[in-house]
């Protein structure tokens, strides 16, 4: 009981100092890609769920990525945009944890699926004439399964020790949203731990599936250099080279705000940071993987067609 007392009714997110007219803009700029993030997503997962043809592995996991991605901008953007219209930026201790649980979720098992993307293209690179043996249904399921279930115990963890954390006076978070990190600097009590398991589980979820997905790749290439014909070189190339400049920003931005002790004068710095995952990297996601891809451009056309003779 004494520890529900010591929690704050509200936190007020700082966000960043602009003038209203500033504000305005944005609120149009980050509305208009969210909505954007939730139609191409959402046409990705109409597409799968209603061709055939994408009842594939990759496109199983692709289904994954693009819920995520939804989610992901949902648990903030809302939020960010409401932040725009009022004066006092406030949220409530409940909608922030919330805030913070989804964040954290959502961020860990997009990098677990990301390694298991990269897992699925090695595997049907490498070893094509097993693909179907290897990437069965049972094995797929484990895999999403497991990256769902680590990212929750991952957050289950750092929840326990959040609300065992004090607070006292004005609750003031620098940041645009309920950043783990951000609100962590608002607690009056011993943090050590908290920010120790951080560091720890942020170098797990990144630096753990960023070092397989680099092995993956490098299997890749090496597989693609030895194509005898120029056009399936260029076509696997292409394939890949795409999903790893997405893996590249994503782990790229998210070790230089989790996996690099924090030296007191990145703030700002980590609010930009922090837009990327919200704004651009659930958008550029289904852009890079999918729309550019053969057959969700035939599977889009097949619909449009069937939509004309109605």
């Amino acid at each position: 009981m004494e520890g529900n007392q010591s929690w704050p009714p509200e936190f007020i997110l700082v966000g960043f100092h602009l003038r209203t007219e500033i504000e305005v803009l944005l609120f149009c700029i980050f509305l208009t890609l969210y909505i954007s993030n939730l139609l191409a997503n959402g046409i990705i997962l109409g597409l799968i769920w209603l061709d055939t043809r994408l009842h594939t592995p990759m496109y199983y996991f692709l289904a994954h990525l693009a819920v995520i991605d939804v989610c992901y901008a949902s648990g903030n953007l809302p939020n960010i945009l409401e932040n725009f219209v009022k004066h006092k930026k406030t949220i409530s201790f409940f909608s922030c944890v919330t805030q913070m649980i989804l964040f954290l979720t959502f961020a860990a098992v997009e990098c677990m699926i990301l390694v298991v993307m990269s897992y699925d293209r090695y595997v049907a690179i490498c070893h094509p004439l097993q693909y179907t043996v290897i990437m069965n249904w049972r094995v797929c399921t484990v895999l999403a399964v497991a990256s769902w279930t680590c990212a929750i115990s991952l957050t289950l963890t750092h929840l326990i020790l959040f609300l065992k954390l004090p607070y006292c006076g004005l609750q003031e978070v620098n940041h645009i949203f309920c950043e783990i990190l951000a609100v962590l600097k608002s607690s009056c009590g011993d943090t050590r731990i908290n920010q120790m398991f951080v560091f720890a589980s942020g170098t797990f979820v990144i630096v753990g599936p960023l070092s397989l997905m680099l092995v993956s790749y490098i299997r890749i290439l090496w597989a693609i250099l030895k194509i005898q014909s120029g056009e399936g070189q260029r076509k696997a190339f292409s394939t890949c080279s795409s999903h790893f400049c997405v893996v590249g920003l994503y782990f790229g931005i998210a070790m230089m705000v989790y996996c690099i002790p924090d030296s007191g004068h990145q703030a700002e710095q980590q609010k930009i940071l922090s837009l990327f995952y919200t704004l651009l990297n659930p958008l550029l996601n289904p852009l890079i993987y999918s729309l550019r891809n053969a057959q969700v451009k035939a599977a889009l056309c097949k619909v449009l067609q069937q939509q004309r003779t109605i």
